[in-house]
């Protein structure tokens, strides 16, 4: 149970990394580089910000979760 905690607390960690360093800032960030920075008359950039935004919150929770799991384990001794 504690690898498996781990793992899932490594492999969150870096996709969260990743995926906030996908969301668009002031000047554009990594996300102009796979064509983020490319407005389009169709608004579909604002979807895909918004589903960006979605799938951040839910590893954030993952990886929240996998911190109070690894955290509890480690106060129990298991």
């Amino acid at each position: 149970m504690k690898l498996a905690l781990q793992i899932v607390l490594i492999v969150s960690s870096i996709l969260m990394v990743l995926l906030i360093l996908l969301h668009r800032g002031r000047g554009g960030g990594l996300s102009s580089l796979f064509g983020g920075g490319v407005q389009s008359s169709l608004s579909g950039s604002s979807v895909v910000e918004k589903n960006l935004d979605r799938l951040t919150l839910f590893v954030a929770a993952i990886w929240l979760i996998a911190i109070v799991g690894t955290g509890m384990l480690v106060k129990v001794g298991v």
